[in-house]
């Protein structure tokens, strides 16, 4: 009988243990989870900051690639090496280590502009830039400074400005980016709730 006892004694210990040990994974990954779902993309210049929003959805790929880059600080001290303002293109383009737009970093990814889930090209729209190539993308991408419909399908949309747009206008061909960097996208936008209890 007491053998019995502190056999049963034992597996419920052990239950209670596995138990526990269950939970707090689960409870790691959940977490894990809500950090990568609240992340943004932060891009700091000499003229104030750009937060930009990625969008997971509509370019997994790209959105995959630009956040390892930004972990690596690939993009730091990079500058914008392009700006173009003229009738159907305004934009303002970086992310090339060369800073003459034809680096890269060393590899190219797919191309997502067929993805159903793309998002257009509106002001503030984040993209990447190619050769023209098919798949051809790397690291550089651009900025739309005005709707531009006629980019669509065309160019892979995987994010969208959400503070700083007034930084990018002011943006020309030599700025750098001082630094990039992912953070919590609570830092920069109040969520829904509070933003309701706060009128």
């Amino acid at each position: 009988m007491r053998k019995r006892i502190l056999l049963t004694t034992s597996v419920f210990a052990i239950l209670i243990a596995l138990s526990t040990w269950i939970g707090c994974a689960a409870s790691k990954g959940g977490s894990s989870l809500m950090e990568e779902e609240e992340q943004v993309v932060v891009i700091t210049t000499d003229k104030g900051k750009i937060v930009i929003e990625l969008y997971s959805d509509a370019a997994p790929v790209t959105v995959d690639n630009f956040k390892t880059l930004v972990k690596k600080k690939f993009y730091d001290w990079h500058t914008f090496h392009r700006r173009v303002d003229q009738p159907g293109l305004n934009i303002i383009q970086g992310g090339d280590p060369k800073g003459d737009g034809t680096g890269g970093p060393g590899y190219t990814i797919v191309d997502e502009h067929t993805n159903p889930n793309q998002v257009p090209h509106q002001r503030g729209t984040i993209a990447m830039a190619h050769t023209g190539e098919p798949n051809s993308a790397g690291s550089q991408f651009y900025i739309c400074l005005k709707v531009q419909p006629h980019l669509d399908g065309q160019y892979t949309t995987f994010g969208q400005v959400i503070q700083g747009m007034e930084v990018v206008d002011l943006l020309r061909v030599g700025d750098e980016m001082k630094k990039v960097r992912l953070e919590a996208k609570s830092k920069y936008v109040i969520p829904e709730q509070e933003s309701t209890k706060l009128h």
